[in-house]
């Protein structure tokens, strides 16, 4: 009986899963800046327009644009830049997952010296 080789999965299902990948991540991304515009417009009375721009700041790191005068809004700012951080770093884990697993997959292949370019 011959042993299970693995292999690379075909290119397309590998698309699949990145493209899977990347809609999850741009849900992420949505419900993110949906609770941060939120947020800035009923916590700090920001106009959506100006929530929407703080929300996208602080989301992408770059830091608050318009000044918060009320504590409740403050307190809001401090706990959304605190998710923003951990939610950041999880959407990029969630988009390069499929990416670096199939990377690492095929690094083991060639380890292995079977031949990685080998689909199912």
């Amino acid at each position: 009986m011959k042993p299970h080789l693995p292999r690379l999965l075909p290119r397309d299902v590998f698309l699949r899963r990145v493209s899977r990948a990347a809609l999850l991540s741009a849900g992420l991304i949505g419900g993110s800046l949906a609770i941060g515009v939120l947020g800035y417009h009923f916590c700090a009375g920001l106009a959506w327009i100006d929530a929407l721009l703080n929300a996208s700041m602080i989301l992408t790191g770059m830091g608050p644009v318009d000044p918060l005068r009320t504590p409740g809004a403050k307190l809001f700012a401090s706990a959304y830049a605190l998710f923003s951080g951990v939610a950041f770093l999880s959407i990029v884990a969630v988009l390069m997952a499929p990416v670096v697993h199939r990377f690492l997959h095929r690094f083991h292949l060639q380890l292995g010296g079977d031949d990685p370019d080998r689909e199912l």
